[in-house]
């Protein structure tokens, strides 16, 4: 069943109007939805009082949960992972869209690869460097050399001799 048919379905649910509170007769007038299909927004009118107001209906996910080295787990969050990434690579891509790209598909491969909604720290870790090296050699090297934690110029030499042979 395709999702502008589900759409039609569910705009006969009744949202309660934040002016008047009435729960009974709005009706939707317009429907979108948003790129990738995550949200669908909904422009809403209120049948007693005419308020008009939007309504977003979204994906529900389950929680993932990331493993630390240590063993310790803590949610999953797009905003450190993105800020780690501009900490580490800085402004290497011409686009600032890039990164936030990158972090909707490492979270996109993250919840399908993940065991019972956990993944490890190394595992999204090693989607990152992946997408990196095919994209900006520098940025895979300025990455790599933080989540590898180099101690010394030999390591930046042998990740650069492997990034070579790719």
């Amino acid at each position: 069943m395709q999702l502008s048919v589900l759409y039609n379905i569910f705009e006969d649910i009744f949202m309660k109007c934040p002016k008047c509170g009435d729960v009974e007769s709005d009706r939707v007038l317009e429907s979108r939805e948003s790129p990738g299909s995550e949200t669908v927004r909904r422009r809403r009118v209120c049948g007693c009082c005419e308020e008009r107001f939007t309504t977003y209906e979204r994906i529900e996910r389950p929680t993932l949960l990331v493993v630390k080295r240590d063993g310790s787990q803590e949610l999953f969050d797009r905003k450190k992972l993105g800020e780690s990434l501009v900490r580490a690579i800085g402004k290497f891509f011409d686009r600032p869209s890039y990164l936030e790209e990158l972090v909707s598909e490492v979270e996109e491969e993250a919840r399908r690869d993940s065991e019972q909604n956990a993944i490890s720290s190394a595992d999204i870790g090693e989607m990152v460097l992946n997408r990196l090296a095919d994209k900006n050699e520098v940025a895979y090297v300025r990455f790599a050399s933080v989540y590898k934690n180099f101690k010394s110029l030999q390591e930046f030499q042998d990740e650069l001799v492997k990034m070579q042979k790719r």
